[in-house]
């Protein structure tokens, strides 16, 4: 067998920012990749959407520049695995037609409808301490009253757009309706369809629906799909789509995962309280647990994954290399940002920029909530901020406080996390295309007071993670054999002559959060009612 013979996945990471198209092989090595833009749609009332038309186009796109470089055969494709992002939502008709955009994660508009509907008499946290408990029981978490997940997109769907719920057949999550365009079934995954909290998780190998969830939800039953495991190989691809494809139509699609969930193999992290930090266009800390548990105080829950009998802890920060995009459009002209005019990739001269700066960015401290906040305080109405700017302090300086930002409220962060895995935590894989940055990856080290481990090739680790998920479920490989194919670039330790600066920047983060939360609160919700 030649080198362009050797079985490959063709592996799809679809994220908020675009669709990208990988060929990875059985051993985790990406051999390319390719990449198509996806629009972001937000509306006044706090919207957010993407079209699933636009999502498979890109996808087919992407994929026909990756095939057409030749860098594998294509009969030596064995299977198509996808990470998506989470906690998105899609009606789709009995023909698997989308009926209207994709309901984002950062979509809020469904708040009011849920809150009525999970408030009762007596409440915590927002919700009907009876039903509270009940959620946390059988799922471990319970609907965000931000209404950023599908129990507030569906109810959303019921409320606003009654002709689209009338004809939906069923619900999907994004990696649900991907799966569905490659193979014409209606199904869900353990992790996709956690955020509907209508399961009962307490088995992870056995995840199904609860009757009394499925009521409590207000949205009838029969608009929930069939759930399968993450490794369950769903068949082969639909008949036009291998044509489109150029592909056999004996290739198999195996379900995978939303994107947390294939970035904790990606990143090699699959022991045991071994934890993952990655930094897209959101960030989260997650480590596989081998128990079911919730911390409400710290609102973060160990959740179903892709690993049999392990859970996922899941720490989840709403914007985190998103704020640096938002900066780039903020400051790009024509100057060393853009050269000529033209943007193209500026984020490496960010990183020049950072770099010349000392730590604690000249005094800068910046807040990186532009979209409200999940963990570890879940509060839609928080907004980023910039203080202690003065006439001195330069663009420099506020890029630096922008990866500094990031930093600090993962550290915000490690604090329950670590609570919550019961032992220390000394080093962290580092994952994700915030992971590219050298200088932030010391940030990370020295804000956080651990070593980091900076996975190899970090970009590319939700897709590696959808190769090796795959290459498990057609039994070419172990979980336990993850680590091993997993390679690390580098380790960061953390600069003593740091810490007690970042000690007490960290102080003055927290507490800025605490004297301005109110302020948030009155200043958004008159938007909203505006």
């Amino acid at each position: 067998m030649s080198a362009n013979d050797a079985p490959v996945v063709l592996a799809v990471d679809l994220g908020t920012s675009g669709m990208k198209v990988a060929l990875v092989t059985l051993r985790g090595e990406v051999l390319g990749l390719e990449s198509q833009g996806v629009k972001l749609h937000l509306t006044p009332d706090g919207g957010a959407e993407q079209s699933p038309d636009e999502w498979w186009q890109a996808f087919l796109t992407a994929s026909a520049r990756l095939l057409g470089r030749n860098l594998a055969s294509r009969r030596a494709i064995r299977a198509v695995c996808c990470s998506t992002q989470g906690e998105g939502t899609v009606p789709v008709d009995c023909d698997g037609n989308a009926l209207m955009n994709c309901i984002l994660w950062m979509d809020m508009r469904g708040a009011p409808y849920l809150n009525k509907r999970i408030r009762g008499l007596i409440n915590v946290a927002g919700a009907d301490v009876f039903k509270l408990l009940r959620w946390v029981r059988l799922t471990g978490g319970m609907p965000s009253p931000t209404g950023k997940d599908p129990a507030g997109h569906m109810l959303l769907v019921r409320e606003r757009f009654p002709d689209v719920y009338a004809r939906t057949y069923k619900f999907l999550n994004v990696l649900d309706y991907l799966n569905l365009r490659l193979t014409g079934r209606f199904v869900a995954t353990f992790d996709s369809i956690l955020t509907s909290w209508v399961t009962d998780n307490r088995d992870p190998d056995r995840i199904h629906y609860s009757d009394a969830l499925l009521h409590m939800s207000g949205i009838d039953s029969d608009k929930f799909p069939e759930i399968v495991s993450c490794t369950t190989v769903l068949g082969p691809l639909k008949k036009d789509v291998a044509e489109a494809l150029g592909l056999s139509a004996e290739v198999q699609v195996v379900a995978g995962s939303i994107d947390n969930t294939a970035a904790a193999i990606g990143s090699g992290a699959v022991a045991d309280f071994v934890p993952h930090l990655y930094v897209g266009t959101s960030s989260w800390v997650a480590a596989h647990v081998p128990f079911k548990k919730t911390d409400a105080s710290s609102a973060l829950a160990s959740v179903p994954c892709a690993m049999p009998q392990r859970y996922l802890l899941t720490a989840l920060q709403a914007t985190a290399g998103g704020n640096l995009t938002f900066l780039k459009d903020l400051l790009c002209r024509q100057d060393e940002l853009a050269p000529g005019g033209e943007v193209d990739n500026v984020f490496p001269v960010m990183d020049q920029m950072a770099a010349r700066v000392p730590a604690g960015a000249n005094g800068i401290i910046y807040t990186p909530w532009p979209w409200g906040e999940r963990a570890p305080v879940d509060d839609k109405n928080l907004r980023a901020g910039l203080y202690n700017l003065s006439l001195h302090n330069t663009r420099a300086d506020v890029v630096r406080a922008f990866l500094e930002g990031v930093a600090l409220n993962t550290r915000w962060l490690m604090k329950p996390v670590q609570k919550f895995l019961g032992r220390p935590v000394s080093k962290i894989h580092l994952a994700g295309g915030g992971a590219s940055s050298d200088v932030w990856c010391q940030i990370f080290a020295d804000v956080l007071g651990r070593a980091i481990e900076q996975v190899a090739d970090p970009v590319n680790a939700n897709a590696r993670g959808a190769g090796l998920l795959a290459a498990v479920a057609l039994g070419e490989l172990t979980f336990g054999q993850v680590p091993e194919r997993v390679t690390l670039a580098g380790t960061y330790q953390p600069e003593p002559g740091t810490r007690q600066l970042y000690e007490e920047m960290f102080t003055e983060f927290v507490g800025f959060y605490r004297r301005n939360r109110k302020a948030h609160a009155r200043l958004n919700r008159v938007r909203a009612d505006g």
